[in-house]
């Protein structure tokens, strides 16, 4: 009988919600039920436009029922099965799939569960690989400033976020930072990829002359940096980056986890700026957001290094229970069926030139002091009020939830990733909610 009393409003008391303020949602909840195309719909009944993708998750939008009758089948057939010294034929088939699209010869799929999950295994990879040619003195590892790669301690040592590392203060021992790549002051308003800023990869010079190239392992950047608010790396960079990782012996490894499938336009930032890393960390998107899963897209020169050992033993020492999870698998699989029958992992490029135009369309707003465009993701970058950073941007996202619109903010960045399925109709939607929004903040 104490079902029966339940109320249909669940408690707020139970639920620690990751990154919130709790007691601030828990005064004036936000609260969804439903989710079909570009739309969610609020426990209220009302209709909100999805700006962000989930959490630059759902690239081809919400409630598609291949990927959920692709589960259904799976988890009738088969829920679970182990993937230490056992296997089942969805996830070499999912591996098999996605080596396909991969950029040409970082085809080594190595399933994780998270993008915090695909770091911490792509940095031990590095250390593995230069263990087993020989060179392991190569222990160190290189983050970037404003770098966001997950919640493990891994991801937060390399990680430039300084609440994170404020908060959690115990990081990986021999881990350094070169310079982000954000300068406001000469780029403000680029439409793509900025003008200036080259010479900041050359930060990793400094790093390798402070420490020695013999002790550094890798590098890992994001290619554009998206939780920290949408940073567009210079012309030529990620170029020069590649340049120096070569010729130091440094393994680079790009944090693909929001970049990846289709978010640029292309399906990895990898392919958009044309720099082949050795190692790809993803999440998000390869699932379309239904099941938690990640992957980590290793080149044949890092695998192969770990095979040269008596066949029975394991090479790499690392692993996760729901590594190729069967379900995770069969929904991955069904979701590559939709980009490549929709043509969603270029759509980006074929909707970049509208989107571009009208997310600048609103520089001449109030406290607008830049927006950054890239394939199907923005930036807006606000001034900061002086009492407090953040509460700006804050009030536009509540003021565009209550209006139908959802968006992410960052600080005083407001981040815009809308799914890839995304129409002009949508895209003025978008605009004419977030345009009035800016308007009325103070």
């Amino acid at each position: 009988m104490a079902d029966a009393k339940r109320s249909n409003q669940p408690s707020m008391d139970n639920y620690w919600m990751p990154f919130t303020a709790n007691r601030q949602f828990n005064a004036a909840p936000r609260m969804f039920a439903e989710a079909k195309g570009m739309y969610y719909t609020t426990t209220d009944g009302r209709r909100v436009l999805d700006g962000t993708a989930g959490l630059w998750c759902v690239n081809a939008g919400h409630g598609r029922q291949a990927i959920a009758s692709a589960v259904e089948r799976q988890l009738t057939t088969m829920d679970y099965a182990p993937s230490f010294q056992m296997g089942h034929p969805v996830a070499f088939e999912f591996a098999e799939r996605l080596a396909a699209i991969a950029p040409a010869g970082l085809d080594r799929i190595f399933f994780t569960n998270s993008g915090s999950e695909s770091v911490d295994t792509a940095l031990k990879m590095a250390l593995a690989y230069h263990r087993a040619r020989g060179e392991g003195t190569r222990t160190r590892l290189i983050g970037r400033e404003r770098g966001y790669h997950g919640v493990g301690f891994g991801g937060i040592s390399v990680g430039g976020i300084v609440n994170n590392r404020r908060t959690f203060p115990t990081h990986l021992p021999g881990v350094d930072h070169i310079r982000d790549t954000h300068d406001l002051e000469r780029n403000a308003f680029s439409p793509c990829e900025p003008a200036h800023g080259v010479e900041r990869a050359d930060d990793l010079e400094r790093v390798v002359a402070l420490h020695g190239a013999e002790s550094i392992a890798a590098v890992i950047v994001e290619p554009v940096a998206g939780s920290t608010g949408v940073l567009i790396p210079p012309k030529g960079y990620l170029q020069r980056l590649r340049e120096i990782c070569d010729k130091h012996g440094i393994l680079l490894i790009f944090d693909e986890v929001i970049t990846g499938f289709g978010r640029l336009g292309t399906p990895f930032a990898a392919d958009y700026f044309g720099v082949t890393p050795d190692i790809i960390t993803t999440a998000k998107g390869l699932t379309n957001g239904v099941i938690p899963m990640g992957a980590v897209f290793a080149s044949r020169q890092v695998h192969d290094a770990l095979m040269d050992g008596p066949e029975n033993m394991i090479e790499l020492f690392h692993g996760y229970t729901y590594s190729g999870h069967p379900a995770a698998a069969a929904a991955g699989i069904a979701t590559l069926d939709i980009y490549h029958d929709e043509g969603l992992l270029t759509r980006g490029a074929e909707m970049a030139a509208a989107w571009r135009d009208a997310i600048h369309g609103l520089k001449d707003l109030p406290h607008i002091v830049d927006i950054r465009t890239i394939g199907l993701v923005a930036g807006i970058e606000l001034a900061s009020r002086e009492d407090g950073p953040g509460k700006r941007a804050y009030e536009v996202f509540v003021d565009c939830f209550e209006r139908g619109l959802l968006i992410r903010v960052t600080g005083d960045i407001i981040a815009l990733s809308p799914p890839l399925i995304l129409e002009q109709s949508h895209l003025d939607e978008l605009v004419s909610v977030l345009s009035s929004a800016l308007q009325r903040v103070a």
